[in-house]
């Protein structure tokens, strides 16, 4: 696999660093979008030559994969449970702030891929009894990282191979190992499709300014009174929540009553 994270590091020859063209690529995306990133532009909002920055990213897609994964930075994990206690409450989910587990911050770690693991494992993933509240708290603040950078709705077709969509990956795993999947890849493939599916249609929607749907449907109430009665403009985050909700309750039943039905 070829990828800017499988390549050996390069010692820079300048005092231009993979974590300075991040902070700088993440600025230009969230003031002017993905159609506006060009390794030109970068380098002159860098103060530097283009041949400095391919010596530390190749493609204009190094950079849109580094910068992908610096959001997933941003997603706190939840706080390991107290000690002695069989359930926790998950983490804060505000993603405000940089310094996620471990007390790193910035961007270090990021591009290089040593994210720094305590010995053991991810935190709290010791026990299942508070699996729920632990992907919840997760869920919600993968989802408000990419809200916070909408051009990341238009680019989740990449693989998230960075090392820190990856750990918050493994902490999901994890997390549903201990509570008894002892296959997650359908349970957490069903949650991270539904964190990207609900940022990609908040980000389209919200940009379509000026529409009165519930009106809309309102006016053909005979033909779509369903619609005509509940409408489709949403409160987001209420509607994430309830959805997560629906989520969680179909994987606890599953996790409690596996289904016993052979397969043909």
């Amino acid at each position: 696999m070829d990828n800017v994270w499988s390549r050996p590091r390069r010692t820079p020859r300048q005092t231009l660093t993979l974590d300075r063209i991040v902070e700088e690529a993440m600025a230009l995306l969230d003031e002017e979008g993905v159609g506006r990133l060009t390794m030109r532009r970068l380098a002159e909002r860098l103060n530097t030559g283009s041949t400095t920055l391919y010596w530390h990213v190749k493609t204009k897609d190094d950079v849109l994969d580094l910068t992908l994964d610096a959001i997933f930075r941003e997603v706190r994990l939840p706080a390991p449970p107290p000690a002695g206690h069989g359930r926790g409450e998950a983490g804060s989910a505000d993603t405000a702030s940089r310094d996620v587990e471990r007390g790193g911050g910035g961007l270090s770690g990021t591009a290089a891929g040593d994210v720094e693991r305590g010995g053991g494992g991810l935190p709290g993933t010791a026990s299942g009894d508070d699996w729920q509240a632990r992907v919840r708290g997760l869920m919600r603040g993968w989802r408000a990282a990419l809200l916070r950078h909408p051009w990341s709705a238009t680019i989740l077709d990449r693989p998230l191979m960075g090392p820190n969509a990856l750990e918050r990956t493994e902490f999901l795993y994890e997390t549903l190992t201990a509570a008894g999947f002892t296959a997650p890849n359908a349970a957490a493939y069903s949650l991270s499709n539904y964190v990207m599916g609900s940022v990609i249609m908040q980000v389209t929607w919200e940009g379509r300014n000026g529409t009165d749907t519930d009106g809309f449907l309102r006016d053909r109430a005979d033909r779509y009174p369903a619609l005509a009665e509940h409408g489709l403009d949403l409160d987001w985050d209420a509607t994430f929540d309830e959805g997560l909700g629906y989520l969680l309750s179909g994987m606890e039943q599953s996790r409690t009553h596996p289904s016993q039905d052979a397969h043909p």
